[in-house]
């Protein structure tokens, strides 16, 4: 099972209102476990990155001043996704400005039916507790000691892992059998499915007469039993 995790990174929370990507990170998964296959890429947003955006990424207008527009990395960006199911935190913002691009670029959507959220599945799993992405490092004991201010890349090497977590541990890539781990989504179908026993006929437990003439053989041998003694005190 192949699947996708990615970030981006943003010049700030609403495409609608002329916000645009400027970042987006993605890591290859295979049964769980890290290819090492990435795709990392920086775009021209066409505007000023606002002082409030640029504080939580670091990525200021020199820095992206000489990066391609998006639609000058749109293919490669597809053909990294394939038809994988694609997994963020917070999904439905990644989406939102992914989909805003390639709608720029002229391009096809992504269904959402693609879109697997951690940030619904940490709710779910662990509800009351908090779901930042540092949040579900600390939880599970994922090492962010290298994540200084926010990068798509970096961020979504730390999701990949918190999300095996979240879908059951680092030991569900460690499979025997031949067929490819099936996805969280497929896994929870099966979980909520019923379960048919089939109930066999009783098996017959009588004794023979045989043995009943073996267990009244064996009892007269025995001196003075204990039901004797009951039974004489009646």
């Amino acid at each position: 099972m192949r699947e996708i995790v990615f970030d981006t990174e943003t010049t700030g929370l609403n495409p609608l209102t002329g916000d645009r990507m400027v970042e987006i990170g993605c890591v290859e998964l295979l049964n769980r476990v890290e290819t090492g296959r990435t795709f990392h890429a920086y775009f021209n947003p066409g505007r000023a990155m606002p002082s409030g955006a640029e504080a939580v990424h670091g990525l200021s207008d020199a820095f992206l001043s000489d990066k391609p527009p998006f639609h000058g990395v749109c293919e490669e960006l597809l053909e990294f996704f394939g038809d994988s199911p694609l997994i963020a935190h917070n999904a439905s913002f990644d989406f939102g400005f992914l989909n805003h691009e390639l709608s720029l670029c002229g391009r096809p959507l992504v269904c959402l039916s693609r879109m697997v959220d951690t940030l619904m599945l940490a709710r779910q799993r662990h509800p009351g507790a908090k779901h930042s992405l540092d949040a579900l490092c600390t939880r599970f004991g994922v090492d962010r000691s290298l994540r200084i201010k926010h990068g798509a890349l970096i961020d979504a090497q730390l999701l990949a892992q918190c999300y095996v977590e979240l879908t059951g541990g680092r030991q569900i890539g460690l499979s025997l059998a031949a067929e490819p781990a099936q996805s969280y989504q497929a896994e929870a179908v099966l979980r909520s499915a019923p379960i048919i026993v089939q109930i066999r006929p009783p098996r017959p437990h009588a004794p023979t007469d045989e043995e009943l003439a073996q267990h009244a053989a064996f009892v007269a041998t025995l001196v003075e039993p204990i039901w004797s003694r009951v039974q004489a005190s009646r």
